[in-house]
């Protein structure tokens, strides 16, 4: 469900906005002041959206379509052939996923909820409140670079750009540009179609770059940032398996888990999910450091059939399980309850008695933590303090805490530097290329209409003669592309806040 303090926060905000231009309206001393204040900024407002228009920023898309008239032809129709593509690739996506989503609201299997392609982004409910600073800036951002290039393949057309504006619609932000329209459809089909395809050609190229920055993102920081010598803890969840004294406190650097080698967030998430799947670690211990059972009470089985033998409930006593050395031949497995941190501090990991052979001199007996089904014991490995132990379920411990792969070299160097331009790149990747999908369907009132329009005139001009054949043609098709396209937002909808 849409959280209620969001929803109320945004209907107060427009409720307070709308009442304002309301009164300012209505008023017989201010309302010539005030429409005239508006006008001259460029703004207008309607109940849940306002936008600004201006004309400053005209020169400097007419100088950009004078730089390099031979690049800018080819950088144009390159555009024109990748949006062509891109209408071709976006239904088929939009198939897929409708596909998918359809196979999750039929299932119960989990999994099935990770694998599509397209999902809807709803503000507090799959979108972190936290991170909607990321998610408009982005946002706004992919939207301006959009209608930049719709601005500057208009003007080298001959063209005349009105404008260009933002907006905000409810809580989204966004960009236009308004173009003469008389000048463009003076112009033949190919010219056209190389302004409508401008737009998500220069989205797809900021999700590119911004792609790119990410995966360079470790060498561009390396003179104040170093890499690959572990995880470094950013955040610390309260109350989670991670938190108290004994536990990860920020500025921590992970570099193990059990015998798994840390050396970034990847390699954390890795291991976790390795040690989830794979049976409990053992641990070398001395055979004289072996305390019998029945110094804490025999052994019992707990519900889910599996061995306890600490029967005092200690936070700092484990039951761990073992073959009896006595009767290797027998295979007799005994348990003996043990302080854990004591008996498994620099020890070594094992899989057998066999192992331990290797490892140590001493006579050693492979023991095993005895623990409840899919529950583990870990062994965290981070500096500068003495291991964390844990005892649960792995994925628990992945989201008690927050991890970078970027570790500062300098003390006054602030840590989550690196997490904010990961997490902002990783957002404009996203949103440049879902806008550049989305915006290539052949939709109404998407910039895919007037794609389609323009492509149909090229093509098919010399088969189909008849113009209002053409059109007919283009408004059947335009229509099941605007049908799949809203069966994706509802089906989207539904599943996000629904269920």
């Amino acid at each position: 469900m849409i959280p209620v303090s969001l929803l109320v926060f945004v209907m107060a905000g427009w409720c307070a906005v709308y009442l304002a231009d309301t009164l300012l309206r209505s008023s017989v001393t201010h309302r010539i002041r005030y429409e005239s204040w508006l006008a001259s900024r460029g703004l207008m407002l309607s109940p849940f959206h306002v936008r600004w228009q201006t004309t400053m920023f005209n020169r400097l898309f007419a100088y950009c379509a004078r730089i390099n008239p031979r690049a800018l032809y080819l950088w144009f129709n390159s555009g024109l052939v990748f949006g062509i593509a891109a209408m071709v690739g976006s239904v088929v996506l939009l198939v897929k996923t409708l596909q998918q989503t359809y196979a999750q609201m039929t299932t119960d299997n989990p999994r099935i909820g990770g694998q599509q392609s397209l999902q809807v982004v709803v503000p507090g409910v799959n979108l972190p409140t936290s991170q909607l600073a990321y998610f408009f800036i982005a946002l706004l951002l992919s939207g301006v670079i959009h209608e930049l290039g719709h601005a500057v393949a208009a003007l080298r057309e001959s063209v005349r750009v009105n404008g260009f504006g933002v907006f905000v619609f409810v809580m989204y932000p966004g960009a236009f540009v308004d173009l003469f329209t008389t000048h463009l459809s003076l112009i033949s089909p190919a010219q056209q179609l190389r302004i409508f395809c401008a737009g998500v050609w220069h989205n797809f190229v900021l999700c590119v770059a911004a792609l790119g920055l990410l995966f360079l993102l470790p060498v561009l920081l390396f003179p104040a940032y170093t890499t690959g010598g572990g995880a470094l803890v950013t955040e610390v969840v309260q109350g989670s398996a991670a938190d108290g004294p004994r536990g990860l406190s920020v500025g921590d650097i992970v570099t193990g888990l059990e015998d798994c080698p840390v050396r970034g967030v990847e390699d954390w998430t890795s291991c976790l999910s390795h040690l989830t799947h794979t049976p409990q670690t053992g641990y070398c211990v001395p055979v004289t450091s072996l305390q019998p059972s029945w110094a804490h009470g025999r052994p019992f089985k707990r519900l889910d059939g599996t061995m306890d033998c600490c029967s005092n409930n200690s936070l700092t006593d484990l039951c761990f399980s073992y073959i009896k050395p006595q009767g290797r031949n027998s295979r007799e497995r005994e348990f003996a309850c043990m302080p854990v941190r004591k008996m498994v501090t620099g020890t070594a990991t094992c899989r057998s008695d066999a192992d331990c052979a290797t490892h140590t001199a001493a006579a050693s007996v492979c023991v095993t933590p005895s623990l409840e089904n899919q529950t583990r014991f870990i062994r965290v490995t981070h500096l500068p303090s003495p291991n964390m132990l844990f005892v649960g379920y792995p994925p628990h411990l992945q989201y008690a805490v927050g991890l970078t792969n970027f570790v500062p070299r300098f003390g006054f160097l602030h840590r989550d530097l690196p997490i904010f331009l990961e997490t902002f790149l990783k957002y404009v990747v996203s949103l440049s290329g879902a806008l550049a999908v989305v915006n290539s369907v052949p939709c109404f009132a998407l910039d895919g209409q007037w794609m389609l329009n323009a492509l149909l005139e090229a093509t098919l001009v010399a088969v189909v003669t008849d113009r209002q054949k053409r059109e007919l043609i283009g408004f059947f098709l335009l229509l099941a592309g605007s049908a799949l396209l809203a069966a994706n937002v509802a089906l989207g909808l539904w599943m996000v806040t629904a269920r």
